[in-house]
């Protein structure tokens, strides 16, 4: 991935990927800080991934394995249906919603200390909530669902929403574009390991993909010149990796578009500090399966 400019180069370079770098970090700790998963498991949820289809899916209602494995795309339908609908017996949405804000405070005032009182943080919120409210979500189920959320009061809070509208519009569009171009979720794993952005075993066992399904889908784009004999992109497999990468790119430039030049520069300004802190405690993992890390700040 390559390294992210200043905010002084992002006005003529576009936006989507570099602010992607910066809000991603922020959104993603609700996957992996401790705090999120005790109050999952305060719920009743029988393990992270229960925990992780009910507080993702929660903003949909009380969905069924089907729907989340359409909205998610990267993972085996067996995944949700280990999770959906057995969470429902033990929580509701609206109290998922309501655990995952909870999880989110302990977490961020853990990560950034006095600084979520801040009025840098203030501001960060209140930049990113108009570029999530200007969001246009036609087509993106998971970007318009958290988006019609009522806002958090407490800054912090809003700034993370926020991120998490910002994050699933990305993500509902890099999966349109995926579908557009007839890439299966092992397919789009593949490319994103061969590129060295993430670690192919652990999307694998993570989004539970059969070794012999996994195994086939490596043969096949193989045999299409896509990928070396070491899972390695070839010339034509990083090429339809930038392809795809500079499509969800241009999908995502909206919100950004909305919020002008000098919000979102600004804006950038702002993230980045935040968005250190978050990586630098090791709260997100590097490497992770989102493939961000310090080098694209």
């Amino acid at each position: 991935m390559e390294r992210v400019p200043g905010p002084e180069k992002m006005g003529r370079m576009g936006y989507a990927r570099r602010m992607w770098a910066r809000y991603e970090p922020i959104h993603a700790v609700t996957y992996f800080a401790p705090e999120c998963k005790a109050v999952t498991d305060a719920l009743g949820m029988r393990g992270f991934w229960m925990g992780y289809c009910a507080t993702r899916c929660a903003p949909l209602g009380e969905v069924g394995p089907e729907v989340a494995t359409a909205v998610f795309y990267g993972f085996h339908p067996q995944r949700a249906r280990r999770a959906l609908p057995d969470a429902w017996r033990h929580t509701s949405a609206a109290q998922a919603l309501a655990a995952r804000l909870a999880g989110m405070d302990e977490a961020m005032r853990r990560l950034w200390g006095d600084a979520v009182e801040s009025p840098a943080v203030a501001e960060a919120a209140e930049l990113a909530v108009a570029a999530a409210r200007a969001a246009d979500c036609a087509g993106r189920a998971l970007a318009a669902a958290n988006q019609a959320l009522p806002c958090p009061d407490a800054p912090h809070l809003a700034l993370w929403q926020a991120t998490t509208v910002l994050r699933e519009h990305r993500g509902d569009g890099h999966n349109a574009v995926l579908i557009s171009r007839q890439i299966s979720p092992v397919q789009a794993h593949l490319l994103k390991a061969g590129s060295g952005e993430s670690e192919g075993e652990a999307l694998r066992v993570g989004r539970v993909w059969p070794e012999e399904v996994w195994a086939a889908e490596v043969d096949s784009m193989r045999r299409a010149g896509l990928l070396d004999g070491d899972g390695v992109l070839t010339a034509a497999g990083a090429a339809l990796h930038s392809e795809i990468e500079a499509a969800t790119d241009a999908a995502a430039e909206q919100p950004w578009q909305a919020l002008g030049v000098v919000g979102t520069e600004r804006l950038a300004q702002l993230l980045t500090p935040l968005a250190r802190m978050v990586i630098d405690s090791g709260t997100l993992p590097v490497p992770n399966p989102v493939g961000v890390g310090l080098e694209d700040l």
